[in-house]
């Protein structure tokens, strides 16, 4: 049974230096625990040296991303294909060093289960790549849609997902609660199941490009998101250095979207 602090944090996207800007805040208050789930890689210009960070981790899981780069990206657009392909370049070099990277990749879990609590990269149904996404709350009746229904029908309390980069927590009546709507901070009846997305360290789309993870207190049953500013122009620069990685996944990380 885990206990105290736990940090959740997903989608990190190769982006080294919103990572360590991250993990120190971690660091900063004391919280030994980190979960990730998944896409450490993918987008970014430092995929070696995030995974090298995550080797460390309590916890990972399989990102769609990691799933493309071991079996291809099948269904993925041309620039998530392209970088994807330019990653697993990066991470086979031949050097006997690589071996523990690829040895974690193919190691990680589609899910995890602690207690009530379910950890996932996409969705309960579908661990890599179904996104839960707002709109999927709306419903022109103001009715439960089914597809929300099916999804908490596989959440035993707690759901924490990742992927679509947007934080925000889904209750069982299917509304969506933005962070701003709370306070970033959300406590738990006990007595009610809950989606909540981490959101994205590395690249944010909620039209906020600061990084954004989330910190768990098991005991008082909490919630927080947190957002930090880091030096996204070092990595937008990175991107747009190796032609690769594509112009659209520099702005992404200016405009946060």
């Amino acid at each position: 049974m885990g206990q105290g602090m736990l940090a959740i944090i997903s989608d990190i996207h190769a982006n080294a230096e919103a990572l360590e800007v991250v993990l120190a805040d971690i660091a900063r208050q004391n919280i030994a625990q980190i979960y990730c789930l998944g896409d450490i890689i993918g987008y970014g210009p430092n995929p070696v040296e995030c995974l090298d960070k995550a080797l460390a981790f309590d916890m990972s899981l399989l990102g769609n991303h990691e799933e493309a780069v071991l079996n291809g990206a099948f269904g993925m657009n041309q620039l998530a294909k392209e970088a994807i392909d330019w990653t697993r370049e990066q991470l086979q070099t031949g050097s006997s060093g690589d071996r523990p990277r690829w040895d974690f990749l193919q190691e990680l879990p589609l899910t995890f289960v602690e207690d009530d609590l379910l950890f996932v990269h996409g969705s309960p149904r579908d661990p890599t790549t179904e996104y839960i996404l707002r709109s999927d709350t709306e419903d022109l009746f103001g009715e439960v849609p089914e597809k929300v229904k099916a999804w908490f029908s596989l959440v035993p309390r707690l759901c924490f997902v990742g992927h679509t980069h947007t934080p925000g927590i889904i209750t069982e009546d299917s509304q969506f609660l933005a962070p701003h709507e709370f306070g970033h901070h959300f406590r738990f009846d006990q007595d009610r199941r809950y989606i909540c997305n981490v959101g994205s360290v590395g690249q944010p789309r909620d039209g906020n490009n600061k990084a954004c993870y989330t910190t768990y207190d098991r005991a008082a049953g909490t919630l927080t998101y947190h957002r930090l500013d880091y030096p996204f122009s070092v990595t937008a620069k990175k991107i747009r250095d190796n032609p690769r990685l594509g112009e659209r996944n520099a702005e992404r990380l200016e405009k946060g979207c």
